[in-house]
């Protein structure tokens, strides 16, 4: 079967989407013929191939609203389609000035199944998403079946609730390769313990940008006394606010990004992961089940429609907090620091629900009956 997957951007630029994308490629090419059209990350056309998958890039001039521009992408997809044509078209939403030519590839080649993967609403472009309000109609009606991240997701997306009898939950997946610490990793991570002997470690992972809500956890940091320890990594447009926000607290520690290697140190050092994100623009968590894989309870905010308490359950795999509420947020914390008991249980039944839902191996059964089903 052929199959082309459209993405905004793909491998190795690094996004949440391009991992689900660069996923889908790696789960279906053994037994089917795969290629992958987007924009390129770099100045001007180009193709070449990405882990044996052919990769079809449209070079880009500019970017608003966080969309892409292109003056060759329409030309390359109709080009695409005329070469290859696909038997499947998986397209990663959103992506609106994509779909204005797809759609009409797809009106071209009727016979052609097309699944609509939808990674999350348009909600912070609220003009964006009324203007693309009828596109988005049609793309779910044409739709064979569309893929949502979570339960929660369908149930909180008025979009995805129109067209419940289509969608299919096909959670993400953890990378393996975060999940094999090396001994020298572990041997970092002891040392990171010892330096902190006595201290609970807290640990956050994200881009500094405000629906990861990094705010609320420094705030929440004041509230808590002198045995903890807070690590926040990552980096972004609100590093220098929230390095402001935390002046004067001995506790937190910015770490600026972090490679592969000093992440599992970190992952297996740490005794709560704290992932304090706020809206829907959070459609699941990576990271979150990236470190629940490693036994690791976790301490989220509640947030309607959101993935994040899917992939974490409140009272089994960590707790949640009130949306944006700070005081409830270090209690929490407070909470799962005075009961290493409570710690640990939350932190086996993590790592088994990961295990069962979230691996790669999971994925790939999900993707493959996906294709049978359309």
């Amino acid at each position: 079967m052929k199959i082309l997957q459209i993405s905004n951007y793909y491998f190795p630029f690094i996004g949440g989407i391009e991992q689900v994308a660069r996923d889908c490629s790696d789960a279906l090419k053994g037994a089917h013929e795969v290629r992958v059209f987007c924009f390129h990350h770099e100045k001007g056309d180009a193709c070449g191939e990405v882990d044996g998958v052919q990769v079809i890039r449209a070079g880009c001039f500019a970017k608003v609203s966080s969309q892409s521009l292109s003056f060759s992408y329409g030309k390359l997809l109709k080009k695409t389609f005329r070469e290859f044509r696909p038997d499947v078209v998986i397209f990663h939403y959103p992506n609106p000035f994509a779909a204005h030519f797809l759609k009409k590839q797809l009106k071209k080649y009727p016979a052609c199944k097309f699944i609509l993967w939808w990674h999350l609403d348009i909600t912070k472009q609220k003009i964006l998403g009324k203007l693309f309000a009828g596109q988005t109609k049609w793309l779910l009606r044409r739709a064979d079946k569309v893929v949502a991240t979570s339960p929660n997701y369908i149930e909180g997306s008025s979009s995805l609730r129109s067209v419940r009898e289509k969608c299919t939950v096909i959670p993400c997946c953890v990378s393996d390769a975060r999940l094999h610490p090396s001994e020298e990793e572990k041997g970092a991570a002891q040392a990171l313990r010892s330096e902190n002997a006595g201290k609970t470690i807290l640990l956050a992972m994200g881009r500094h940008v405000p629906y990861k809500g990094m705010e609320y956890l420094v705030r929440a940091s004041k509230l808590l006394d002198e045995r903890f320890v807070v690590w926040i990594g990552g980096q972004g447009p609100l590093t220098r606010e929230l390095k402001k926000l935390a002046d004067g607290d001995r506790k937190v520690t910015f770490l600026g990004r972090v490679s592969n290697e000093e992440l599992k140190s970190r992952l297996l050092a740490c005794d709560i992961f704290c992932f304090p994100s706020i809206t829907k623009n959070e459609a699941f968590g990576i990271a979150l089940a990236e470190a629940m894989a490693y036994g690791k309870p976790a301490v989220t905010f509640t947030i309607e429609g959101s993935g994040v308490n899917y992939v974490s359950l409140n009272g089994v795999t960590g707790l949640e907090a009130e949306n944006r509420n700070v005081e409830a947020y270090a209690a929490a914390i407070g909470k799962l620091s005075a009961d290493e008991a409570l710690r640990r249980a939350y932190g086996e039944n993590a790592a088994r629900r990961v295990r069962e839902l979230f691996t790669f191996e999971a994925f790939v059964r999900n993707v493959n009956a996906l294709l049978e089903s359309v």
